[in-house]
């Protein structure tokens, strides 16, 4: 049955509550490169400028906003979101390559969390102590940020822009968003919803183009108090650096990680498998939370090895919008190529190919999910990330050389571990560095009412989601009242 291709649609620019055209991009479908998922419109530096202007003038009113106006909106945004999943998802699919399952569970996260936020609003904002002077009280009240601008990587181009745009909507921010290129598709329907939810003009505003270009002028406004990144660590020190030069403004930044999952002796091996399979390889491995480093003590890491190879040779890559896949494409020929070069560094380290490592198909950025065995920590495989389906098996001997290969890293977000003991999954939650520790679960997969982020070269600023993005949308106010 021959699959029926819809029309490609244009996305506009969103600045002050008007769609603005530029030059015209093509956004293709990284399963069949030849086919035009989408065009977008590249922004000029004066179009972002126009949009950090009208931000800074539609704050102030939606500060001011009453609360119950503000999750009204919040919630229509999520509602509408949750009524579009199937729809949205195949977008998301054909655009990144994402599993159309996979695809589906994000945009419905995304629409989870615009509602989550929208209700967030009616818990405390603030507290109230006790003053050490007599006839004092205090308080400590929280105002928003003010102009926020949101640079978006292309992994999760529904999830990660939802977590950051909802709260700051949510505590009275204005918001300018900056997408990946790669994903603007979905960025642009995100801006269609939220334009058509009764948000204030300039309250919300989308600028689509490249780092260089688009997200310079952000980091470089003098209009916008603070930057909240999702991206690589070279650009995450590169945004930091701009938001202190240009002032001092505050910045937020996840920046990946290479993440651990270790595996004793004890450890149930088809838990074992099947959480190294998930956390390695599934969303093609293009996650920063996924298992790159599977630490295996010596009494089990035959039998794993065996059964995760197996494991991994059966899994099907194919069309992400086919739902016998189990894995997509990788997102961009540059990414793809990057994977491949990483593969052929293993091997000159000496570590080995035990599944995978090629590209599958001759159309298509298609790539076998890769597993190597005979790894040491000081590899360069085991060290960088990258953001593909790529992970290395390391031995050790005991727990103790576990922890300490696991915490043997620049990265610090997400660790997990295997095992039936409980003193040792104690052990591990009060010894390991990383900002997410899981026991008898995969490394990768958040849930949205939980702080997200982690330490070293993962994360610098306050902790994402739940509550905890507060800490990076507000600033807290300490008033003293005497009588």
């Amino acid at each position: 049955m021959t699959r029926r291709i819809p029309p490609v649609p244009h996305y506009l620019n969103l600045v002050d509550g008007r769609w603005v055209d530029g030059e015209r991009r093509p956004n293709t479908n990284p399963a069949r490169p030849g086919e035009v998922v989408a065009e977008y419109a590249r922004a000029e530096p004066a179009d972002v400028q126009a949009a950090v202007d009208a931000a800074g003038r539609a704050q102030p009113g939606w500060a001011s906003t009453p609360v119950g106006r503000r999750m009204e909106i919040l919630d229509r945004i999520g509602t509408t979101i949750l009524g579009r999943v199937e729809e949205l998802a195949v977008l998301l699919s054909r655009e990144e390559g994402k599993l159309l399952g996979e695809a589906r569970a994000e945009v419905t996260r995304a629409g989870q969390t615009f509602r989550y936020y929208a209700h967030q609003l009616l818990q405390p904002q603030g507290e109230l102590y006790p003053s050490t002077r007599e006839r004092v009280y205090a308080e400590v009240r929280r105002r928003p940020l003010g102009v926020v601008g949101v640079i978006t990587p292309w992994n999760y181009p529904w999830a990660i822009p939802a977590w950051k745009v909802a709260p700051a909507l949510a505590y009275g921010n204005a918001v300018v968003l900056k997408p990946a290129e790669l994903v603007t598709a979905s960025a642009g329907e995100l801006a269609r919803i939220i334009a058509g939810s009764g948000l204030p003009p300039g309250v919300f505003n989308l600028v689509m183009g490249s780092g260089r270009t688009v997200g310079e002028e952000l980091l470089t406004s003098a209009r916008i108090d603070g930057i909240t990144f999702t991206g690589g660590t070279a650009t995450g020190r590169h945004v930091a650096q701009q938001c202190i030069a240009h002032g001092n403004k505050r910045f937020q930044l996840e920046m990946g990680g290479k993440n651990p999952l270790v595996v004793l002796d004890d450890a149930d091996l088809s838990i074992a498998v099947r959480c190294a399979l998930d956390g390695s390889f599934f969303s093609t491995g293009q996650r920063c939370t996924a298992s790159s480093r599977l630490i295996v003590q010596a009494g089990v890491h035959d039998r794993f090895v065996d059964a995760l190879t197996k494991a991994t040779q059966a899994l099907r890559v194919g069309d992400p919008l086919d739902e016998h896949s189990r894995l997509g494409p990788v997102a961009s020929a540059d990414q793809l190529t990057q994977n491949l070069e990483y593969v052929e560094i293993g091997r000159r380290e000496g570590a080995t190919v035990v599944a995978g490592g090629q590209h599958t198909a001759d159309e298509g950025q298609f790539m076998r999910p890769t597993l190597f065995v005979d790894a040491r920590n000081d590899m360069r495989l085991a060290r960088e990330e990258i953001f593909g389906p790529v992970s290395c098996v390391i031995r050790v001997d005991g727990f103790d050389e576990a922890v300490g290969v696991a915490n043997d890293t620049p990265f610090g977000l997400s660790s997990g571990i295997i095992t039936t003991s409980l003193s040792a999954a104690e052990r591990f939650k009060s010894l390991s560095r990383s900002g997410i520790v899981t026991v008898n679960l995969s490394t990768a997969g958040t849930e949205l009412h939980l702080p997200f982020g982690g330490s070293g070269a993962s994360n610098h600023g306050p902790r994402e989601q739940g509550v905890y993005a507060r800490d990076f949308y507000t600033v807290p106010v300490t008033c003293y009242t005497g009588w």
